[in-house]
């Protein structure tokens, strides 16, 4: 079972850490208020009271045998870059964390934070996104400056196998997955349409009419694609 801690337990680390336990994780979530630690105990596997810059005592929770360790403490950036190193210091090898504007991700990214997450700046770029093009269901920006989308096929793709569109050659971007969906009879006889996933698609399978295809690219690359295929260009 794979192995996470959260500290700092505001919006975005509550609904991080909640999420992971609901998934089957375990979690461990930390925070300095005792009613908030409290009111999350039946939801993961660990809550505890604790201050996070305290290296004596972050030592003792073996963080270092963690898959990842997500910061989301909010405002206070002395306290989250304090704590950062400390858990770079006691060999936790992956770690998110919540920032609260560019120049606190620089100053978490030189002192070896993989991942740094601004969520109200993911938030905008997801809702532009979306207003761009009425096919893109998410965007996702990777902290490698690749982007991650959910595109629901431009009719331009219907009919054509992945072999015929050449995303990879043509457009820079490779298709990871299709969701597509698949007619199914349930139990008591009615028709339903479950959605399925195809996470090995191969060059001679077709898009078909309603599929979303997850895409992986070059932001430039991605964008430049949204904007080929936007329906708003018609």
């Amino acid at each position: 079972m794979a192995r996470y801690a959260v500290i700092g337990l505001g919006g975005f680390g509550w609904t991080v850490a909640t999420i992971l336990a609901e998934s089957g994780m375990d979690v461990i979530a930390i925070d300095k208020n005792q009613d908030i630690v409290n009111s999350i105990s039946n939801k993961v596997t660990t809550a505890l009271k604790m201050d996070a810059t305290d290296e004596t005592i972050l030592r003792t929770l073996n963080l270092n045998e963690a898959d990842a360790v997500i910061i989301g403490i909010g405002s206070n950036i002395q306290e989250c870059i304090l704590t950062a190193a400390i858990l770079k210091k006691i060999g936790v090898g992956v770690i998110y964390s919540k920032v609260e504007n560019q120049l606190h991700g620089r100053i978490l990214e030189l002192i070896g934070v993989q991942h740094v997450l601004l969520p109200e700046e993911m938030v905008g770029t997801q809702l532009a996104k979306t207003l761009i093009s009425k096919n893109i269901l998410e965007y996702i920006n990777l902290s490698s400056g690749h982007i991650v989308i959910e595109l629901v096929a431009p009719k331009e793709f219907v009919g054509k196998t992945l072999l015929e569109l050449s995303l990879p050659t043509t457009k820079g971007v490779n298709v990871i997955a299709i969701k597509y969906g698949f007619l199914a009879v349930t139990d008591d006889g009615k028709n339903i349409v479950e959605k399925r996933l195809n996470d090995m698609p191969g060059a001679n399978d077709i898009v078909n009419d309603g599929d979303v295809l997850i895409l992986l690219g070059p932001k430039g690359n991605i964008d430049k694609l949204i904007y080929e295929t936007s329906v708003k260009r018609d």
